[in-house]
């Protein structure tokens, strides 16, 4: 019987994809162009996988899928930060790979390859309605919330498909988006982003 191990992490978390705002996809459409191509970070506040701390660690993955996301087809690949130990490699590996449940395990559940998992610089800050994520290297987004109607950024809450389930997304738009690794590369601005806090658990 193979043992379970507990884990938590709480943080924030962004993406950008080529969408047009706001991505289809989360509603079971299919991409504005048919194709998606997406880049998510995650910057990790506090966390933990049995024993292991992984507080203030960043995670990113980027994804391909050439139809409806629902539909899975998805290549991945998968970014840690160059600072994780063995035990924390080990562990968001597990997590983010989905043998440990919960939502990544839902969204690695679409997956049909894994293209690579690579330590790298990875960087995740911003502040007010700012956001920006980069993969030293590799690639990098920063977004911007948009304006609602009462004033305040708009959000979007319990969509059929989104990356996190725990809080509402916010709705933003990229000011820039590069992406070039050694399977894809393509660049973008003034397309589809969302950012929120995040809770993952088994």
């Amino acid at each position: 019987m193979s043992e379970t191990i507990d884990w938590y992490l709480e943080g924030e978390y962004l993406e950008s994809c080529n969408c047009t705002t706001v991505c289809p996809c989360i509603w079971l459409q299919p991409p504005s162009e048919g194709e998606c191509k997406l880049l998510v970070g995650w910057h990790i506040r506090k966390g933990r996988y049995g024993a292991t701390d992984l507080a203030d660690r960043n995670v990113a993955l980027a994804c391909y899928a050439d139809g409806p996301m629902h539909e899975g087809g998805w290549q991945v690949a998968l970014y840690l930060d160059q600072r994780v130990d063995a035990d924390q490699w080990l562990a968001l590996e597990k997590i983010f790979g989905g043998q440990a449940g919960g939502q990544p395990a839902l969204l690695m559940g679409l997956v049909d390859k894994v293209l690579g998992i690579h330590l790298a610089d990875i960087r995740i800050d911003g502040e007010g309605r700012r956001r920006r994520l980069t993969v030293a290297g590799v690639a990098e987004t920063e977004i911007e919330a948009l304006e609602g109607i009462r004033g305040g950024p708009p959000t979007i809450d319990n969509p059929p498909l989104c990356v996190v389930s725990s809080h509402p997304s916010v709705v933003a738009r990229s000011q820039r988006y590069r992406y070039e690794d050694a399977h894809f590369s393509w660049q973008f601005s003034g397309r589809n982003a969302f950012y929120s806090p995040f809770i993952y658990r088994p």
